[in-house]
């Protein structure tokens, strides 16, 4: 994501954040020039910019990667999937699935276990797997700093390290992460990363969101974040594959517990996965 003015990024935030949460309904040019205080000519040029998208791209992407993960993760009709992301009709949903992704819904169905299996998530022995709480989670609200990055240690590393410059008032802040994106879907794409705390950064504005309510499915991983992919790939692996919850398209949330910040053990560390649930 480019970065300029501060007060525009903040703008772009606000208004990426509202496509986000409203993004299977039309969204109006006056509820875009409320949210983002800019005209509708100004908002879609400096969202561009920043974004390298147009508006009603993003929230067409929104709409199909979004059915791309309730095809993967629900049992749900591929006509009522259509309905809940907002297209009119069946039609219309694959003819814009197809335009994206180069392949029907159908297709994508059909191709589960071997895109699985084309990323070695591949069924695991039942002794083996990482067995979650099933938790609720209240609504959080954070602020934050998101990048467009290849989902690993060193750049989502550099995004901390850069969001940490705000100085936060370490004694009651809360870190989050937010995993906007499913990587298994976009191979070719960055994906979106949200750097979060629960209490406002001392120097500079942030953009704030909230973590939606709901029911989560949380796994601990326990040690470095250099390695948390491992412990992914055991959630994607083994439990995921066969339990009879669905998830929801909204994002992943990694609460970071005791991170470098607050222990010097390595070991020690501790990071909460939340996978959300319908």
């Amino acid at each position: 994501m480019n970065t300029g003015d501060t007060s525009n990024l903040v703008r772009v935030y606000d208004t990426l954040n509202f496509v986000e949460e409203n993004y299977s309904r039309l969204i109006s040019v006056k509820e875009l020039e409320q949210v983002s205080h800019y005209s509708y000519r100004n908002i879609q040029r400096i969202f561009k910019y920043t974004c390298g998208e147009t508006i009603g791209a993003y929230q067409q992407r929104l709409k199909v990667e979004n059915a791309y993960k309730m095809i993967l993760y629900t049992r749900e009709t591929l006509s009522s999937i259509a309905l809940e992301v907002g297209f009119a009709n069946v039609a219309s949903f694959s003819k814009a699935f197809r335009l994206h992704f180069g392949m029907s819904p159908s297709e994508a169905r059909e191709r589960k276990l071997p895109l699985l299996a084309g990323a070695e998530i591949v069924p695991q022995e039942t002794a083996t797997r990482l067995m979650p709480e099933i938790i609720y989670v209240p609504p959080v609200t954070v602020y934050y700093q998101s990048a467009f990055i290849d989902y690993n240690h060193e750049e989502v590393e550099a995004l901390w390290e850069r969001f940490m410059l705000h100085q936060f008032d370490g004694a009651g802040t809360v870190f989050y992460g937010i995993v906007a994106d499913e990587p298994l879907i976009r191979e070719s794409l960055k994906c979106r990363y949200d750097a979060c705390a629960s209490t406002q950064g001392i120097k500079g504005k942030l953009p704030s969101k909230t973590i939606p309510a709901g029911r989560y499915a949380s796994f601990m991983h326990y040690g470095s974040y250099e390695n948390i992919e491992d412990t992914y790939q055991k959630i994607y692996a083994g439990w995921i594959l066969d339990t009879h919850l669905e998830f929801a398209p909204t994002p992943v949330i990694e609460k970071y517990i005791k991170h470098p910040d607050n222990t010097a053990s390595i070991a020690e560390q501790e990071t909460a996965i939340w996978l959300p649930l319908q």
